[in-house]
């Protein structure tokens, strides 16, 4: 059963443009003092929790593997949202979910098992 969840993202990532529109280094659009620790995108034509599509983290290890999905939640814009996370090392995973954490956010990290 939970196989289905990874490959059906597996499926969405492989059939889905991915466009980096804040590469590593950049600031967030609305809030210049943020800066963005990895590349980070969103698949074209799909939709995520927020309309936009779905989020997508990209680390150093360029090999485009699925590595695992972070959770956010967000009080002030109350939402939730699934960020898909491609070629992250463990240090990296750690990054983006203190990225997505802080007084009114909170992030969980779920690793994909290898297979």
């Amino acid at each position: 059963m939970q196989s289905a969840f990874w490959i059906h993202l597996e499926t969405l990532i492989q059939s889905s443009e991915l466009v980096i529109d804040r590469p590593k280094g950049s600031a967030h659009p609305r809030a210049a003092s943020v800066i963005y620790p990895l590349d980070y995108g969103y698949l074209k034509g799909t939709s995520g929790g927020d309309g936009d599509g779905i989020d997508v983290w990209r680390g150093s290890l360029y090999d485009g593997r699925f590595d695992a999905v972070v959770c956010t939640v967000d009080l002030d814009k109350r939402d939730a949202e699934i960020k898909l996370l491609l070629g992250c090392t463990a240090d990296e995973k750690q990054v983006i979910c203190a990225f997505h954490t802080g007084v009114s956010a909170a992030a969980l990290l779920i690793d994909r098992m290898p297979t």
